[in-house]
Order: C-alpha cells, then structure tokens, then sequence
C-alpha cells in the first residue's frame, strides 16, 4: 500500500475524532456558560434581596434619626432612600427575567407589600413631627406595629433568598455536571487520536521512510557531494521510496550538465555583481575624474579580453575627449569629432572592421583592428562613448556581451550627466549669473573660513568699483552696462588668475582675495589690473562706449589688522581713492582715518 493512502486515511481518521472532540469541547463550554448563567442570576436574586431588606433598614434609621435630633440631613437622606426603593421596587416588578420561580415572586411581592407598609408608618412619623407632635412619631417609629412589619419584612427576604438560593444551586450543580462529563469526553477523543497519529507516525515515518533512506544515505551524500561515479541499486518498490530512488539515477544521468549550468551561471552572476559593484561607486562620485577611475577599474574585470576608453562630449557637443582607459588601446584617437563615430551618428553600439563587413569609425586608424563604440546618453542625450577594442584573437562576443554593454553604458551615461547637473547647480549656487565671478556668499563663507587671530597667514583684499558707471546705463542703456560689466569681470579673472579668487560684492564692485599674499603685491596687481582695463576702448552694438576705469582699495591682514575687518579697511581705501579723483589704487595702510567719510566707511 502507498504512503499516501496510509497517510490519507490516518487523516480522515485523525479528522474525525479530532472533529468529535471539538463538538464535546464545545458542549462542555455551553454546560460551563450555563452554570455561569445559573451563577449570575443566583448572585442577582440574592443581591436584590439584601437591597431589600438593608433599604428598609437605612430609611428606618433615618426617619429615627430625624424625629429624634430634627436634622434635615437625615429627613433629606430619608427621601434619597425611598427613591431608590422606588427604583428597586421596578427591578422586583421585572425579577422574571432573572428565572425567578413562583414561589420567589411571590416572596418578592409581599416583601413589596410589608415595604410599602412601613412606608407609609414612617412618612406618617415624619409628618405627625414636622407638625410638632413628637411623641405621636417616636410612638410610631418605635411602636409594636412597625417592629412587626420590619420583623416580617427582614424574614420574608430571608425566605426569598433561601428559595433563590435551593432552584439556583440545584441548577449550577447540574450544568457544572454536564460540563464535566464532556470535558472528560473530548479528552478521551484527544488521548485517542494522539495515539493514533503516533502509531502512524511510527509505521510511516520508521518502517516505511526512514529504514530505507537510511540505507541510501550514502548514496545521496556522495551525489550531494556531486561524486556521480556512485553505483545507485534499482528499487522496484511502487511506493514513493522506489519512485525517489528512480529520480536519484536521473539526477547522476543529470549532474554533469547542471555542474556546467551551474558554472556558467556563477560566472554570469559574478559579472552581475561586478557591474552592481561598479553602478554603486558610479552614484558616489564627485568629480570626472573619479568617475573614470571606477570605470577603468571595473571594466577589465567584468570584460578581461577587452582594452577601452571612455570620452565625454564637451559642452558645444562637438568635440569627445578621453577621460579614462584601461590596458592601454591602441586603435582610437585621444580625441576626435562626434561626426567620426558611426556609434554616436547612429545612436546605438556599433562594430567596425568586422570581417570588413561594416564601415569603420574615423576616428580609428587603419591597421584593420576590431573595435565597438557604445554611445552614452542620458534622457536621450548623448553626452560620451565608451569605446573597446580586442586584446587578442578571441572572438568579440559583441551580441553574448551586448545587454551587460549597453546596461553599463545607460550607468556611465548617468552618472556622468549627474555629474555634469551638479556642476552646473553648484555654480548656479556660488557663481554670479552676469560675470561668472563667485558670489558674494562665497566671499563671506571664504572670510569665515580664515583664522581670527594674529597668527594666520597673510591675506590680502582689493576692492574694485567702476568709475562713473552709471554713465553707461543712462548713455548707452543696460545691456552696454552688463557689457562693461563681463568686460571688466574677465579682465580680473586672467590678471588674478592662479593668485586668488575673485568675486562680485555687488552692483558695479568686485572683490579680489589674495592668499598669503601682502599689501605690496596686491598693490602691484591692483595697477596692473587697473592699467590693462584702462588701456582697451569698449563698444557695444557699433557704439564707441569708451575707456573704462576702476578705483581700487587694498587691505592686507594680520599684520595691519584683523580678518574681520578686511573688507571694511579695503572699502575705506576704495573711498579714498574715488575721493581723491578716482582710477587709482589706494592702500588702506596709508590712511589717516581723520576723514569722516573714511570713519564711517570702518564704522
């Protein structure tokens, strides 16, 4: 008999008793919810009856209280009482939905009765009292008649109680049976069926299972250990042992072709991880030339028998230059024209000198070298190539390697137009939109940057204003302004060049900064810088604009005062200069700060 059939039928077996068991687990719990219910109404009853009788209580003591020291508190608290009697009084009325017998309402109604009886003794009292006759309500407080009502009223409660008590215990015991004789009865069906599963389970599991894969566990060890050379004996049984046994020769006939699958896909998922490598470090780069380093690292090791370079167009997208490379190809220009790759013409990878078969890119010589040219684009942009080429007489798996190429080429291109985008936010950022000079929060973030105290090193201010630059935007209108503007920018940019930087302050005011450099040297620059934008006439649109001049006011620190006021030193100077006539350089060290105006440009 088959595994499965013993097995489906120790289910179905199995299902069965664990199905009666759940059904008398179940009735056990209705027995236990009606000996909780026999519980509750046996509490509620017995607990109506002693609001009964302590009720009567209370209201006798208070109207006592009252005739006896006249206390309006008591007579206050005598009529909270007799309305909560009232409200007990309409719970009795409903006592039927609490299984109350007969008998019990019967007790319930005469209790109602005696209750009312003093009642009505007590409020007399009260108002025989508030009339003044207080003799007449302690006779009735005190008197036969009431001690033989309350008498009666405190025994007819005890009787109700002691009815409650004899149907509810009656009840609560013959439910707490009934739950016991089905709990007994579900765990006889549980003890049941946990033998038959363990029977089961030793017959199944020992006999039929485990036996005979213990006998072939050297067998699969050694085919686990991919040693196919292994004898495996034929079992005929027609059970599911002799049907693995039948999968485990198919496995030996198969091992050798899945130990090449296996080969080839840890080789592909090792280029897979080469090239997630290699897309991880591209995202963190922060220059160009980082970029290309990454490339020419990983790119021999996901292709090794292949030399490369990688060009980035340049911002006309006229020229490629080569930014990287890898074993050192030898077939390409360092750079060339966009028109001379058929890749970049075309948009897509392209292979020349393929058996001759395809025209080849200009922009390779002609020793008849096999190279592929895959494009970089960007959101449909075009901005680089990677370019390759054999090592040796291997054949050029081009179409094997083509879904990894252009995957690595879609990351390259990427990360290079990210790179590009972040250069050009950045000088959004920092650099002035007309002059192309940093901004004058990089002015100040360069001044913090620098030491406070007296011993940094030298640095040395120029502050440049144009002479009578409104000239050119009330003569010549604005554009001529921004002209003379960019005119005077660029001139400051190639005076100053490597010495420092320059900045615009603001307005027709520029600022050069001049590290480890002192005021003599800035002044020795501020003259050339002045003579070199003095000496070239402007025009604009064929309009003779004129020569231009600037004033220049230079500063130095430590040593003839602190960063801190550098700027404020080199704006004094400045104002000296356009004091005294203008197109002139004027140190700050040479001032007398007698001069008001010079006393408020410090302030």
């Amino acid at each position: 008999m088959r595994i499965n059939a013993i097995t489906n039928w120790a289910y179905g077996v199995t299902v069965l008793l664990t199905g009666l068991s759940g059904a008398a687990f179940i009735l056990s719990t209705n027995s236990a919810l009606e000996e909780r219910r026999a519980v509750e109404q046996h509490l509620a009853l017995d607990t109506l009856g002693e609001e009964l009788a302590l009720g009567a209580e209370v209201r006798t003591d208070e109207a006592r209280l009252y005739v006896m020291r006249g206390d309006e508190r008591h007579l206050e608290t005598f009529h909270r009482a007799e309305e909560e009697e009232r409200k007990r009084e309409e719970a009795i009325k409903t006592a039927t939905s609490f299984g109350a017998s007969q008998g019990e309402i019967a007790a319930l109604q005469e209790t109602m009765r005696e209750a009312e009886a003093l009642d009505k003794i007590e409020v007399a009292a009260i108002e025989a009292y508030q009339k003044g006759d207080r003799t007449t309500a302690l006779e009735k407080l005190f008197g036969p008649e009431h001690e033989r009502l309350q008498t009666a009223l405190l025994d007819t409660v005890a009787r109700f109680r002691d009815l409650t008590n004899a149907r509810t215990g009656g009840a609560l015991n013959e439910a707490q049976a009934r739950s016991d004789w089905f709990a007994i009865a579900a765990k006889t069906m549980l003890g049941i069926t946990a033998a038959l599963f363990l029977s089961v389970l030793y017959f199944i599991l020992k006999r039929r299972v485990a036996m005979p894969l213990t006998r072939m566990s050297g067998i699969v060890t050694r085919l686990a250990e991919q040693d196919y050379a292994v004898e495996v004996p034929l079992d005929r049984r027609s059970d599911e042992i002799g049907e693995m046994n039948k999968a485990i020769h198919i496995f030996r006939e198969n091992g050798i072709e899945r130990d090449r699958l296996d080969a080839e896909r840890r080789l592909d998922q090792q280029t897979k991880d080469l090239i997630l490598q290699m897309m991880h470090r591209l995202q963190a780069c922060q220059s160009q030339d980082e970029l290309a380093e990454v490339v020419a690292r990983f790119a021999p090791q996901v292709f090794p028998n292949l030399a490369g370079h990688l060009y980035v167009l340049n911002d006309s997208r006229t020229l490629l230059t080569r930014v990287g490379s890898w074993f050192d190809p030898q077939h390409s220009a360092p750079s060339f024209p966009s028109s001379a790759c058929w890749g970049l013409r075309r948009g897509r990878p392209h292979v020349s000198n393929r058996g001759h078969s395809d025209i080849a890119c200009q922009h390779l010589d002609d020793d008849g070298a096999v190279g592929l040219c895959v494009p970089l684009t960007a959101q449909g942009d075009t901005i680089g190539l990677l370019y390759f080429e054999e090592r040796s007489d291997e054949t050029f798996a081009v179409e094997a390697s083509r879904l990894y190429l252009e995957l690595i080429a879609e990351n390259i291109g990427l990360a290079v137009a990210n790179l590009q985008l972040r250069e050009k936010l950045t000088n959004l950022a920092v650099r002035d939109a007309l002059t192309g000079l940093l901004n004058r929060r990089c002015l100040d973030e360069a001044l913090n940057r620098e030491p406070r105290g007296q011993g940094g090193k030298p640095l040395t201010c120029l502050m440049i204003d144009i002479d009578h630059f409104k000239r050119f935007n009330d003569e010549f209108g604005h554009d001529a302004g921004d002209v003379v503007m960019q005119y005077v920018a660029q001139i400051i940019v190639d005076t100053v060049a490597d010495a420092g930087s320059a900045y615009r302050f603001g307005g027709e005011e520029f600022t050069v900064l001049l590290p480890e450099a002192g005021e003599a040297a800035g002044f020795e620059l501020a003259e050339r810088l002045r003579t070199r934008i003095g000496t070239t006439p402007l025009s604009h649109r064929g309009r003779i604009l004129g020569t231009v001049s600037v004033s220049v006011g230079i500063a130095s620190a430590p040593d003839d005062g602190p960063v801190a006021t550098l700027l404020t030193r080199a704006d004094a100077a400045l104002l000296d200069a356009k004091n005294h006539g203008r197109n002139r350089s004027v140190r700050a060290s040479g001032l007398t700060f007698g001069d008001d105006q010079a006393r408020r440009s410090l302030a």
